[in-house]
């Protein structure tokens, strides 16, 4: 509707210029329709009144520019200097020529001086006058035009522009608002339905994976208690134990009961952690609370501790725990020899330096240890997920601390940057 509306309008304003053009034109031309009855008048003046022309009254003299000549050529009556002087002179101007008749016979001629020139000029403002008029209104139109053409198309396909752009980024809660009389109408609306789909599949997709890592994180829980149970009672059972049979079959069930309550634990945690679940809640504890930590897992007296400096930390006990746990673990489990844990005072951190006496970590894996899944080259044969450094990392992190390792020349050193008061 709009476009035949425009349409319309652009017709009119054309038919409108068009129009004024023609009756400009018509409007001259009967301007000089009335100069040639006034020319008329004049001879018919000039012969009532031959050959004393000047006694003529002529009423439109102040108008009217002539002269008169008698039949030999010789001037009778000049009604103002301007006028032509001669038969000549009347051809050059193009003025206009009439004969006066006296009883049948021509004894002169009348010369009306009409400016030729000045009839062009006329003629020519008015043409202007007709094209400036059309070409205002051909503006006009023009930029009716382009507004129209801005707001139903350039608008529309910025607006697809911009919600391309929130789509691409994610933000699909931002719907695409139709104009009225858009011809676009289809298209926008295909448009805001996608972004409605994607959202409800994102959403789906969502809730899907909410459910599987709670699945995972309730199963991980639930096998962590009765892997408890076998580990306290083949405890147990190993102090009654007296035969050496019997107390290599308990270590092995303590051993593999061990791993798998580790692999449960990281798998528990690194769940827990996406779910954003996984709580660090620091607070202010003395440095004397990191001895009993050590010597939790201090297996077979495999751990050499040495002093540990006075000093008030901001930290998360029990993550903390899982550090060291994790970090003992993979010394014990890799290594397979004794570990050394040294502490001191650095800047604004209080550093655990826990080393083993293995071979040690490739440098170029060095980077990569704390990366979630990443196992070295060093880890075949030896059952793990790979979540251990990595929940070691977002626990110390998230406690504003800082974990990183390095080798030395009898092994390998991993150390804990502890935040002091």
């Amino acid at each position: 509707m709009r476009i035949r509306g425009l349409i319309y309008l652009s017709v009119a304003m054309l038919v409108s210029s068009v129009v004024c053009t023609l009756w400009l034109l018509q409007r001259n031309d009967l301007n000089n329709q009335v100069d040639i009855v006034a020319a008329n008048e004049i001879v018919k003046l000039v012969e009532r009144h031959w050959p004393s022309v000047e006694a003529g009254h002529y009423q439109n003299s102040d108008e009217a520019v002539f002269s008169v000549i008698d039949a030999k050529g010789g001037l009778i009556y000049q009604s103002h200097q301007e006028a032509d002087s001669s038969l000549n002179e009347a051809l050059k101007n193009r003025s206009i020529i009439l004969d006066v008749i006296v009883e049948g016979e021509a004894v002169g001629k009348v010369l009306i001086y009409d400016s030729y020139e000045s009839i062009v000029q006329e003629v020519k403002q008015q043409l202007i006058i007709a094209l400036l008029l059309i070409f205002t209104m051909i503006a006009l139109f023009l930029v009716m035009y382009i507004i129209y053409i801005h707001s139903v198309i350039f608008k529309p396909f910025k607006q697809l522009e911009q919600f391309a752009q929130h789509v691409a980024r994610g933000n699909l809660d931002i719907p695409l608002h139709m104009m009225k009389n858009n011809p676009f109408g289809a298209f926008t609306e295909s448009f805001d339905m996608m972004r409605e789909e994607l959202a409800a599949a994102r959403q789906s997709e969502y809730e899907a994976n909410r459910s599987k890592k709670e699945l995972v994180a309730s199963l991980s829980h639930d096998i962590k208690t009765p892997v408890s149970t076998i580990k306290a009672v083949s405890e147990l059972m190993l102090l009654r134990a007296e035969d050496e049979k019997s107390i290599k079959q308990l270590n092995t069930i303590l051993s593999k009961s061990e791993q798998i309550h580790l692999l449960v634990t990281d798998m528990f945690h690194a769940t827990l952690e996406e779910l954003n679940e996984l709580k660090v809640i620091v607070t202010e504890e003395p440095s004397t609370a990191l001895v009993p930590m050590i010597e939790s897992v201090n297996y077979d007296n495999r751990i050499r501790c040495g002093d540990i400096p006075e000093c008030m930390l901001l930290t998360d006990l029990n993550r903390l725990q899982q550090v060291i746990d994790n970090v003992v673990s993979n010394a014990y489990k890799y290594a397979g020899t004794s570990v050394a844990i040294e502490a001191q005072m650095y800047n604004e951190f209080l550093e655990l330096h826990i080393s083993d006496y293995g071979s040690g970590i490739k440098e170029d894996e060095i980077p990569l240890m704390f990366n979630k899944f990443y196992r070295g080259s060093n880890a075949e044969g030896h059952s793990g997920s790979g979540l251990g450094l990595y929940i070691s990392k977002y626990l110390m992190n998230k406690m504003k601390g800082h974990i990183y390792g390095f080798n030395h020349e009898n092994g390998f050193t991993v150390v804990l940057q502890i935040k002091m008061v």
